[in-house]
């Protein structure tokens, strides 16, 4: 006797209609993992909208927005500066490019920041350097080395 099955089917959406999209699905068009689109969202860098389910739903131009705050996070950006300057920055081409002249000011103190830094870098990079490569005098043995390059006594007493 043939046995009649019912089968109810669940699909759970990634994109949904109108080129919206769930965090997920931006995630994965981004590279940026869900948790930090979400710290972008408390930084206010992103808004999506909320659907009554509470879900996130985001456009194609978040995609935008969210390659946008990664060029400046990597120019060396804090998500505060990124928060204000971001509404003032354009596309050119495959440029980010600042679009209110009054922004400027704003990106050549980072770079003078970031420039000091590097050169805080570099000088602690010569310095270690200089460590790394400092002769040892001959016999010479750190305290803390001791137990481990002690002299034997029949070593010592042939000197």
């Amino acid at each position: 006797m043939p046995i009649t099955l019912k089968l109810q089917v669940s699909l759970k959406v990634k994109s949904c209609a109108g080129g919206h999209m769930r965090i997920g699905e931006l995630s994965r068009r981004t590279g940026v993992s869900g948790p930090a689109l979400r710290y972008y969202e408390e930084q206010g860098l992103l808004r999506p909208r909320r659907l009554p389910s509470g879900y996130r739903e985001y456009t194609e131009d978040d995609v935008a927005r969210v390659r946008n705050i990664r060029t400046l996070l990597a120019a060396g950006l804090g998500t505060a500066l990124i928060a204000e300057i971001l509404p003032c920055m354009v596309v050119d081409g495959q440029y980010l490019a600042p679009a209110c002249p009054e922004i400027t000011d704003a990106l050549e103190a980072e770079r003078t920041r970031i420039t000091t830094a590097l050169a805080e870098l570099e000088r602690a990079r010569t310095a270690l350097t200089g460590i790394i490569t400092a002769p040892v005098p001959a016999g010479a043995v750190a305290e803390a080395c001791e137990e481990d390059y002690a002299v034997p006594a029949e070593a010592a007493a042939a000197r």
